[in-house]
């Protein structure tokens, strides 16, 4: 059986993630024995360090190890040695140094950790083909040895919305990465529109900056429009999407995306930066029309005004939004996916 090595808060609703979802949704259709490790990932103490030594010493030599990558690719001195004799394969959400706001001599340190460890794997899974290209590039890996295995997208039931324009809705954890500074000084330039938003997600990740917002917020006069929620899920986050006209996503970088596919799953026309696999991950209608606007975190203000302002618009990005959410991937065809990259590294010969 294949060991999934993840990260300890997987199952903590406090603070969800996408890359929490993912690990989550592929244990629950694969048949992987799931060993959650407790820890400051990327940077651990010394007993969490020791735990996942430990389980890594522990396998049969030959053995397939999936290893979340927030825990693998920072302790290269724990991964290294083991994959001599283990079928290493790491699961890579979001390089490590591409977390917005870390110190440059930090980025750096976790940036050379994380090749480290990369260069010792068996396969290498990117939750996108950008991210895929990107790893490829950016730490000079065997193209053969990456691969794509982008997320899945639950069916859901189109979402009525309110009155098609005005209620805007970001699902995102309140944290530097996802530019959420930036989507408040944009809404306080088109303050004379009629909007709320309500920015759903963790608040517990980066408390510094949602303070930050918080007093943002206030600033510029937008207190009764804007809302830090927290995260939402189950009927909550159904009913989140429900009501929401457009989902904004202003990340600095993303390696994929999910919320995009949750709301275009509703037919929900998004917005969000051009950065990243973002554009990827909108992707067109059979038709070609793109399902949103892509645009500059520099541009935010004036791709909203054209959502308030232009009804031909919002009708045409509707459209669309629902023409895409026919093609999206199910979970069950994304577990398949990885599950035959899985048993290609399983037939391979291991190195021992």
């Amino acid at each position: 059986m294949i060991t999934f090595v993840l990260p300890g808060d997987i199952d903590d609703m406090t603070v969800p993630s996408g890359g929490n979802v993912y690990d989550r949704r592929m244990c629950q259709t694969l048949t992987v024995r799931e060993i959650p490790i407790a820890g400051s990932w990327p940077k651990p103490d010394e007993t969490s360090r020791r735990e996942l030594a430990t389980t890594l010493a522990g396998l049969a030599d030959g053995s397939v190890v999936l290893l979340d990558g927030l825990v693998a690719c920072g302790v290269p001195e724990v991964v290294v040695p083991e994959a001599n004799r283990l079928r290493v394969v790491v699961l890579v959400h979001l390089p490590l140094a591409d977390e917005t706001g870390l110190a440059r001599d930090v980025a750096a340190d976790l940036d050379a950790r994380e090749r480290e460890t990369l260069h010792a794997a068996s396969a290498v899974i990117a939750t996108s083909p950008w991210a895929a290209r990107r790893l490829i590039e950016h730490h000079s890996l065997d193209a053969h040895r990456v691969h794509a295995v982008p997320p899945g997208t639950d069916p859901a039931p189109l979402a009525p919305g309110s009155d098609g324009r005005s209620r805007l809705v970001c699902v995102a954890a309140v944290t530097r990465r996802k530019g959420l500074d930036l989507l408040v000084e944009a809404l306080g330039d088109i303050r004379d529109l009629p909007f709320t938003c309500d920015c759903v997600g963790s608040l517990r990740r980066d408390p510094a900056y949602v303070h930050l917002l918080r007093g943002l917020i206030e600033h510029r006069g937008l207190s009764g429009r804007i809302s830090l929620t927290g995260p939402r899920i189950g009927a909550d986050l159904e009913a989140t999407y429900a009501a929401a006209d457009l989902l904004v996503l202003p990340s600095h970088t993303e390696t994929y995306g999910m919320v995009l596919t949750e709301a275009l799953a509703r037919g929900i026309p998004v917005l969000a930066t051009d950065s990243g696999a973002i554009p990827e991950t909108v992707g067109q209608a059979p038709d070609g029309t793109v399902p949103g606007i892509l645009t500059s975190q520099w541009k935010l203000a004036g791709a909203l005004r054209r959502f308030l302002t232009e009804p031909d618009l919002r009708e045409q990005l509707r459209a669309a939004a629902q023409a895409r959410r026919e093609t999206l991937t199910t979970w069950d065809q994304a577990a398949q996916q990885l599950a035959g990259v899985l048993a290609q590294v399983q037939q391979e010969p291991a190195c021992l």
